[in-house]
C-alpha cells in the first residue's frame, strides 16, 4: 500500500486507541508507527542485487513475529521516559502494537507480497484484493484524520475516528467481495478452455476495484482477460500470450530463478531480449508492460550463463497513457459480451489451452 494512505491509516488507529487528551499527539505517532516498517528499503539500497531489493522488501520488517517485540522496545523505552506513555501505559501498548502489526496486514491486501510470518518459509502473502493506490480506500482514513485533528478531544473526533475506521474496513471487505465475484466468473471461463486447475491470480486494475485482470498460467505461457464489475455479464474472455517455457526450464534450479518463482509464485512471463533471458512479473503491469523486469542470464555460444548480479531492466513503459482505456472499460462490456457471440472457447486462449 502507498505510503501515504500508511500515513493517516496509522494516525487514526493510533488516535482511536489512545487517550483523548493525546489525541494529537497520537495521531502523529500513528503516522510515524505505520511507516516504520518501509524503512527496509533504505539498507536493501545498498545491494547492487535487484532481485535482493525486490524479494527482501516486506520481509523481516513487516513479520508478524518480528513486530510485537518491536512494538514492546519502543513502548517500554518510552514508559521509561515518562510522559504520555506513562501515564496511561496499557492504551499507549496496543496504540503502538496495532499500528505495527496494522501496517503489514495492509500490505497483504495488495499482490505485491507480504512476508508476514518471516522468517518461517511460507510464501509471501498476496490477497490482491486492492491496486497499491486506490483513493477511495485512503479518503476515508484522511479525512477522520482531518477532523479529528481539528476537534482534538471533542466527541465529534472520536465519532469520526470510528466512522473512518468502519468505512475503511468496511471497503476492505468489498475488495474481497468483489474479488471473489470475479474470481467465480474466471473460473467458469478457464474451465471451458481446459484450465479449470491452472495456477491463476486476479488483480484490480489502477484506482479502482471495478474492474480486474485475471491472469491464468498454460503450458506454453499465459492467458489474462478482464472483468467489469460494471458492465460485463457474460462470460470471461481471454487472450492467450507465449512465454519462453523453454528458456526458462534451463534456468529453472538456479538460485535466483528459485527466489523470483517463489517470491511471485511462479507468475512471470519469460522471453530473449538481445540474447538476454528476462524474467517479467506478471502480477504488477499490463501486457507487455510490468513493472519488474530482470535479465537474469546472457546466451552465449548456444548456452545460457548467469549475469552476476542480475539486471533491472526499464523498457519504454505505455501503460500510463491506457489508463483512460481502463477507466473506459469499466463502463463498457467487453468486446465479446457486445458481439454476443459464441462462447470464449473461440478466444485465442482456447488454442493455448490445447
Amino acid at each position: 500500500m502507498d505510503s501515504v494512505t500508511h500515513l493517516f491509516y496509522g494516525g487514526v488507529i493510533a488516535a482511536a486507541i489512545a487517550p483523548r487528551q493525546d489525541r494529537r499527539a497520537a495521531l502523529l505517532a500513528g503516522m510515524a508507527l505505520n511507516t516504520l516498517p518501509d524503512l527496509d528499503v533504505l539498507p536493501l539500497l545498498l545491494s547492487d542485487d535487484p532481485v535482493v531489493r525486490m524479494t527482501c522488501h516486506r520481509a523481516a520488517t513487516h513479520s508478524w513475529l518480528v513486530l510485537p517485540l518491536v512494538a514492546w522496545a519502543i513502548w517500554a523505552f518510552l514508559r521509561r521516559r515518562g510522559g504520555r506513555v506513562a501515564r496511561a501505559p496499557v492504551r499507549w501498548w496496543w496504540a503502538i502494537f496495532a499500528c505495527l502489526m496494522a501496517h503489514p496486514l495492509l500490505d497483504s491486501f495488495t499482490i505485491y507480497g507480504t512476508q508476514l510470518l518471516w522468517p518461517l518459509p511460507v510464501r509471501p502473502l498476496m490477497w490482491g484484493s486492492l491496486f497499491i493506490v486506490d483513493p477511495l480506500f485512503t479518503l476515508p482514513w484522511l479525512l477522520a484524520f482531518a477532523v479529528a485533528w481539528v476537534a482534538r478531544d471533542r466527541p465529534l473526533a472520536k465519532r469520526a475516528l470510528l466512522t473512518g475506521m468502519m468505512l475503511g474496513v468496511g471497503y476492505l471487505g468489498w475488495s474481497l467481495a468483489a474479488k471473489f465475484a470475479v474470481e467465480r466468473a474466471a473460473a467458469r471461463s478457464l474451465a471451458t478452455l481446459g484450465l479449470a486447475d491452472a495456477p491463476r491470480f486476479s488483480v484490480p486494475m489502477p484506482f479502482t476495484t471495478l474492474l480486474w485482470q485475471v491472469t491464468a498460467m498454460t503450458p506454453t505461457g499465459f492467458v489474462t482477460g478482464e472483468r467489469s464489475l460494471v458492465a460485463d455479464r457474460g462470460p470471461m474472455h481471454f487472450t492467450a500470450y507465449q512465454s519462453d517455457t523453454q528458456a526458462l526450464r534451463a534456468v529453472a534450479g538456479w538460485p535466483v530463478v528459485q527466489r523470483l518463482a517463489w517470491f511471485n509464485h511462479g507468475f512471470m512471463k519469460a522471453q530473449v531480449r538481445d540474447d538476454l533471458l528476462v524474467l517479467s512479473d506478471l502480477r504488477m503491469g499490463l501486457e507487455p508492460d510490468y513493472t519488474f523486469n530482470f535479465a537474469v542470464a546472457r546466451r552465449e555460444g548456444g548456452q545460457w550463463r548467469p549475469l552476476t548480479p542480475p539486471k533491472q531492466l526499464r523498457y519504454p513503459w505505455q501503460a500510463t497513457r491506457r489508463l483512460p482505456e481502463v477507466w473506459e472499460r469499466i463502463w463498457r462490456a467487453s468486446a465479446g459480451d457486445q458481439a454476443a457471440s459464441g462462447s470464449s472457447g473461440d478466444t485465442p486462449a482456447a488454442s493455448a489451452a490445447k
